[in-house]
């Protein structure tokens, strides 16, 4: 890991941590304090996100990531899955995510250059196993890849239309996460696009009195 300068005290970091369930070792811990400083330098100049201090981005956004990896451990995917995460903008939930779950391969694709250079330097400060960024338009990522284990979209693009762009590209056991602020309802189920898609499963969880949802599709065929 880079030596970056950061103010961010890392008991105060594991406080805000352990007040939502998690405990991190040494080195994730670290590892966010690092991410959280960058993120606060680069959002002055760019607008990454909307927390103005490491303490609300801490708590609003990076724990977010902590409840995908709880999310990830409990699905059916293989030894080292291919992962892509689409739209990765400020790479959450990525960054945080590789830093405590860092099984197979995972790319962050993002079309916007500023974007993905935040994400080439954060990177390039932390130790993130076969963790990549992918500056491209997801349409012309998809053709150059195999197909993946596991595609995650954070308001990448209202999910009937994701899912009929990523079902030539998903493996044929593999899932789609939505991370999303509503769940999906009976109602919605009637708008998956054809093809046979169902939910096998699905998380709410509670961030700053706001329910989150995780939601995993596969095609209907592979469904448990």
């Amino acid at each position: 890991m880079a030596d970056i300068s950061t103010d961010i005290p890392l008991s105060d970091l594991d406080s805000i941590f352990r007040a939502d369930g998690f405990t991190l070792e040494a080195a994730p811990l670290e590892g966010m304090a690092t991410y959280l400083a960058l993120l606060m330098k680069w959002n002055r100049v760019m607008n990454l996100v909307g927390a103005s201090d490491w303490r609300r981005a801490a708590g609003s956004l990076i724990v977010d990531s902590l409840h995908l990896a709880r999310f990830l451990e409990t699905l059916t995917l293989p030894p080292a899955p291919c992962t892509w995460d689409l739209g990765a903008g400020a790479g959450l939930p990525g960054i945080p995510l590789r830093l405590v779950w860092q099984q197979g391969s995972y790319t962050m694709v993002e079309a916007r250059e500023k974007r993905a250079l935040f994400l080439r330097t954060a990177l390039a400060a932390l130790s993130l196993p076969d963790t990549h960024v992918a500056r491209d338009r997801v349409e012309n990522f998809f053709v150059r890849q195999r197909n993946a284990d596991c595609i995650l979209s954070r308001a990448f693009m209202p999910w009937p239309k994701l899912l009929e762009l990523v079902a030539p590209h998903l493996a044929p056991d593999g899932s789609v996460v939505l991370l999303t602020l509503e769940p999906l309802t009976p109602e919605d189920t009637g708008e998956l696009p054809s093809g046979g898609w169902a939910v096998t499963q699905s998380h709410v969880y509670t961030v700053q009195k706001q329910s989150r949802y995780f939601i995993a599709l596969k095609r209907s065929g592979n469904a448990v």
